[in-house]
């Protein structure tokens, strides 16, 4: 890593209670903040849309909720919305926020939105080689530990919603 003041090489040094880059020239501290990513639930009849991880992209060959990276400057729920075009060619209403996702030492914070879908079929795109829909009760193998995470807490808001 290089300085981002500077351009001179950082090491790791105890800043803060935490291990983070620090110019050996000049002394600048890189803060290395989250990065903020979205993930979006679209049901159908009771299903689940999923994307089969394409080859090359990480995880490749497992199920996944469609997700992806707020870029910086852009409203959130525009990347939610830009993520389910690039990834299955819909578009989507977004519900409320579902959840924001923080695990210690995991560098992405995730904000979980439940979607319906307004147009279109679904078609893989993008990290994306192929579209499903499951049940609930019958998913199949999911690349990340973060997709059961988003289920769970999904099913949650569901089962609430019902009973309103």
């Amino acid at each position: 890593m290089y300085c981002q003041r500077c351009g001179h090489n950082a090491e790791e040094r105890q800043i803060d209670g935490r291990m983070r880059p620090v110019c050996v020239a000049c002394g600048a501290v890189t803060w290395l903040d989250p990065k903020l990513a979205v993930a979006v639930v679209i049901e159908r009849e009771g299903k689940i849309l999923m994307g089969l991880r394409a080859d090359g992209a990480r995880e490749a060959g497992k199920w996944s909720i469609p997700a992806g990276f707020v870029d910086r400057g852009e409203v959130v729920e525009d990347a939610a919305i830009r993520e389910i075009a690039e990834e299955v060619g819909l578009d989507v209403a977004l519900g409320p926020i579902l959840a924001v996702i923080s695990h210690q030492d995991e560098p992405v914070v995730l904000l979980v939105y439940p979607a319906i879908s307004v147009e279109g079929e679904p078609v893989p795109n993008d990290d994306v080689q192929e579209i499903g829909w499951f049940l609930p009760d019958a998913l199949p193998e999911l690349a990340f530990a973060h997709d059961s995470e988003i289920l769970s807490i999904w099913g949650n808001w569901r089962a609430t919603r019902a009973t309103d």
